[in-house]
């Protein structure tokens, strides 16, 4: 059958059909549930899947019997784990059988009999997708299907709304995760337009529409250009002038008419001067004035319904818009002129999975999707494509063809922080690299720079298993083309930062199961300053009040200091045999003669300690299993730690988080209820990733300490600063409203 698709189609596109299909239709021999939603033009396919991956799990040994110093403290097993991955497919419908085809041949055992079908085309593909897939088609209702949708990627995806600036210097500007992405206005323009008010998860109301949208965009320019084609049409706005066709203000009173307001530039009649000029248009032209006539038409139509029903965020989206730079401008434009920048038009980065992960979700309910927390795989989605043309356009022929979006099913329930002054207005990150070009060549540099190194310790953590060099080829590999895509599309995740080129890379180790690559290195670091533990708090007891204190902070500070991620420190560390943290590096300081100590001397004074840790690794930092080994074994021989344990003082949670970074918008449910409980009134963060990549500038309702040392050479000189300066940012937290401020 693929011969005769492609001898009907260009043969470039169809090339894309012999892509390794397992690229695109990834994990399909373990698909559970399928949905699927066929536009006019585009097929988006959801599938369920499991995945087998690897997991780094920590296990303490039983050292009653034998002698603690000679055995190791724990063990590191790398087991099997299954999770939930999302798979979200677009392609062209010239390929839905090719598609139905491979789909059928991989599909070893589905657990059920239907698939959820939505959109237009799904009554048209009925038969031929029951007769492939011998599934029976249960076809779902349009607007619940996109409302579900759009609720789910506003509500696992941060940076997925977007507004779009045409000529700045990024195109695209996300926004954060609002925590409450209730009420808003869903602007869906697809041949017509419906206007939805949505409240809550399940209340949602079309307050009103027009029969003006894409279709009549298409039908009209096909009457008045000959062009049947919408891209084409689209292509010939873009080169366009409106001003040759649309009759403005100054055209009527040689000037802006100043007492009603109006400036000269405003057009005050679309199309009005093809009445009474006799000379042909250009199709340009008229495509242009049509484009902005029936976008201001939309654009005034939504800010009337947006002031009558008091909402703020207005989302666009549908056929009509697909990322089309003219369109998002044209909106954009007239949503700005008329609410006089009141009201923003945002736009989705996944705009056209809506349906798709609404009909997906209305089949799901039994194992409800909404109950737990998912997060977009960096891995094995495609990102956003830039919006001129003209930037890679082999990339756009081949996105064009073939889209793909995955979300891993996370193990715990993410929230934010109840002691963020203000959630909604909380940006994680310190540089946003996507608008500031000499930060992001500078981090994309590093982190291909890099690479070697990671591969190298990627190969060293699994010496026993002889594959492990091919896979961290293919690791190479995957995270150097994600690294070259980000050079030409900084946009294509979202904002992209220091946090999520981490992300990105964590997610490809993942993907070529390399769960841990520094778990040997923390294991013999914190094997050697375990017999440090006792010699360097009896040290620290023995020094006058002041000096105790900052010999603590420069215990947390030193032990942040060996990262081994930093280029910086290990060059010092490798050449200078004098350099003055010699002896600690050798004892893996970090969290054992850095961290304990200074939650000791907390519990001395009879505060309460949260002492919250990473969910699962990410570079060298310790997670929440290894520090409950070694917070038993330090208590075993200080006998403060095994009171603050035994009394409740101290207690160790997970963040939910598997990055160096830290998201406070998006940590463990139990973690925040902790807080909440124990009225928490000091937050202490720790590490360059944590305090300076992010949460900088971030403001706490409560006191804060941000703590880190810089190890990064540009970084300190952006922060005015000297490599090895110490970040140590005490603040006193925004009063609540009712309280006194002295």
């Amino acid at each position: 059958h693929a011969n005769c698709a492609a001898s009907k189609s260009s043969h470039s596109l169809d090339k894309s059909i012999t892509l390794p299909p397992d690229e695109i239709f990834r994990n399909l021999e373990n698909a559970k549930r399928f949905a699927i939603d066929i536009g006019g033009s585009l097929t988006k396919l959801a599938y369920y899947s499991t995945v087998q991956h690897k997991v780094a799990k920590v296990r303490s040994f039983d050292n009653t019997a034998k002698e603690a110093s000679s055995e190791k403290l724990y063990e590191i097993s790398v087991q099997e784990e299954i999770t939930a991955r999302l798979h979200f497919i677009k392609f062209e419908n010239a390929y839905i059988e090719t598609c139905l085809d491979f789909i059928k041949d991989h599909l070893v055992n589905t657990d059920t009999k239907l698939i959820k079908a939505t959109g237009g085309g799904a009554h048209k593909f009925k038969d031929l997708i029951e007769k492939k897939l011998g599934l029976k088609v249960d076809k779902e209702d349009e607007m619940t299907c996109l409302i579900r949708g759009c609720n789910f990627v506003l509500r696992n995806i941060p940076h997925e709304a977007f507004i779009f600036t045409k000529h700045a210097d990024s195109e695209f500007r996300f926004q954060n995760t609002h925590p409450d992405i209730f009420p808003y206005l869903l602007v869906n323009i697809g041949s017509g337009v419906s206007i939805i008010k949505v409240e809550s998860e399940d209340k949602f109301e079309r307050i009103g529409g027009s029969s003006i949208g894409g279709g009549t965009f298409w039908g009209l320019g096909a009457l008045l250009t000959k062009t049947k084609r919408f891209d084409e049409l689209l292509q010939l706005a873009s080169k366009g002038q409106h001003t040759n066709l649309d009759m403005l203000v100054k055209d009527i009173y040689g000037g802006s008419y100043g007492s009603l307001g109006l400036t000269g530039d405003l057009i005050a009649s679309s199309f009005g001067k093809s009445a009474t000029t006799d000379k042909e248009f250009s199709k340009e032209d008229i495509a242009k004035s049509l484009l902005h006539m029936i976008s201001n038409d939309i654009g005034q139509l939504a800010c009337l319904y947006a002031r009558l029903h008091s909402l703020t965020r207005v989302y666009f989206g549908g056929f009509f818009i697909r990322g089309h730079p003219v369109t998002m401008h044209t909106i954009t434009y007239s949503i700005n002129f008329f609410t006089k920048g009141e009201v923003q038009a945002l736009f989705l980065r996944h705009e056209g999975y809506l349906g798709a992960i609404g009909a997906f979700l209305k089949g799901a309910e039994e194992d409800n999707p909404n109950q737990y927390s998912w997060g977009e795989n960096y891995a094995g989605s495609s990102g956003l494509m830039s919006a001129s043309p003209d930037i890679n356009p082999m990339q756009r022929a081949r996105s064009g063809t073939f889209d793909m979006l995955e979300m891993d099913r996370l193990e715990r329930k993410l929230v934010n922080l109840p002691l963020l002054e203000d959630p909604s207005s909380y940006v994680p990150d310190t540089v946003d690299l996507t608008v500031d070009p000499l930060a992001r060549e500078y981090w994309l540099f590093c982190f291909e720079d890099a690479l070697d190194g990671v591969v190298k310790r990627a190969v060293a953590s699994q010496p026993d298993l002889p594959e492990a060099v091919e896979r961290a080829e293919k690791f190479r590999q995957k995270y150097r083309h994600k690294l070259q895509t980000l050079r030409q599309q900084p946009f294509a995740y979202g904002s992209l930062t220091v946090r999520s080129l981490l992300d990105t890379r964590e997610h490809c180790l993942n993907e070529f199961n390399f769960p841990d690559p520094y778990s040997k290195i923390k294991q013999r670091e914190n094997d050697a300053a375990l017999r440090c533990y006792q010699k360097a708090v009896a040290a620290l007891d023995a020094l006058g009040w002041e000096e105790k204190q900052f010999a603590l902070v420069r215990g947390v500070l030193a032990g942040n200091v060996f990262d081994w991620g930093a280029k910086a420190v290990s060059d010092v560390l490798e050449t200078d045999r004098d350099f003055g943290f010699e002896e600690a590096k050798q004892n893996g300081m970090d969290i054992i003669l850095g961290v304990m100590p200074f939650v000791r001397e907390l519990l001395l004074r009879g505060t309460e300690v949260v002492l919250a840790s990473n969910s699962s690794p990410a570079l060298n930092d310790v997670t929440n299993g290894e520090l409950q080994i070694l917070t038993e074994t330090i208590a075993a021989m200080d006998p403060i730690i095994q009171a603050g344990l035994k009394e409740d003082r101290l207690v160790l949670v997970q963040t939910g988080s598997s990055s160096p970074c830290l998201d406070l918008g998006r940590l463990d449910k139990e973690l925040t209820i902790v807080v909440r409980e124990r009225r928490a009134d000091l937050v202490v963060i720790e590490g360059m990733g944590r305090a300076v990549h992010t949460n900088y500038f971030a403001r706490l309702s409560c006191e804060s300490l941000k703590m880190a040392v810089i190890k990064n050479p540009w970084l300190a000189e952006r922060l005015g600063g000297k490599l090895f300066s110490v970040v140590f940012k005490y603040e006193l937290g925004e009063p609540q409203e009712g309280s006194v401020s002295l």
